[in-house]
């Protein structure tokens, strides 16, 4: 690839990342909101957030669980938050003795305690794991938050609030996925009081 198409390639991606953004800001931002009151009502009962999704996904739960646990602008109290995809062995065990589909459900079945908040994140939103991860989390009285790509897909459909990013891309989906979770920690730190 000559200078000419890899500049080309770059500003193409900045401009197609650009163009998910504003997009995404244009949407109605109520779900977001919702997803952080849930968030908050747990913390002030004592509850905790329970995060899962594959690769990338997988990433930003971890992302999520760090900005809750440590901080994103402001000093103040540690938020309880897990996320489901970082420990290696539970996850392999449980993908060796029940299948993969079973990595987040059965750590939800574990951890979970009703009013907690679990968020399933998933750009196709048919992830079978993470699915059955958030079917998990509502039988045991969770608050289901899925963040989405696409059209939501099942996850979507069954997830008490839905995030979704309608990008039809995995890479700009987990783009605007990033933002709005920046967004959604933000506004958990400004409505806690818990320094």
């Amino acid at each position: 690839m000559d200078h000419r198409a890899r500049t080309a390639l770059y500003e193409q991606v900045f401009a197609a990342a650009i163009a998910a953004h504003e997009r995404a800001r244009r949407q109605d931002a109520a779900a977001l909101f919702e997803a952080a009151a849930a968030i908050v009502r747990a913390v002030r009962q004592g509850g905790k957030v329970l995060a899962f999704g594959n690769g990338g996904s997988a990433a930003d739960a971890q992302h999520l669980a760090a900005e809750l646990v440590g901080r994103l602008e402001r000093d103040r109290g540690a938020i309880a938050a897990v996320a489901l995809s970082a420990d290696a062995s539970v996850v392999t065990a449980v993908a060796n003795d029940a299948g993969f589909e079973r990595v987040f459900a059965r750590q939800v079945e574990a951890l979970g305690r009703r009013g907690d908040v679990a968020v399933a994140i998933s750009t196709s939103g048919e992830s079978p794991n993470v699915i059955a991860g958030a079917k998990a989390a509502r039988a045991a009285g969770l608050v289901v938050v899925a963040l989405t790509g696409r059209d939501g897909g099942a996850l979507g459909r069954l997830a008490d609030i839905h995030v979704n990013v309608p990008e039809p891309g995995t890479a700009r989906a987990q783009e605007v996925h990033r933002t709005l979770l920046h967004v959604l920690c933000e506004l958990v730190e400004r409505d806690l009081d818990i320094g």
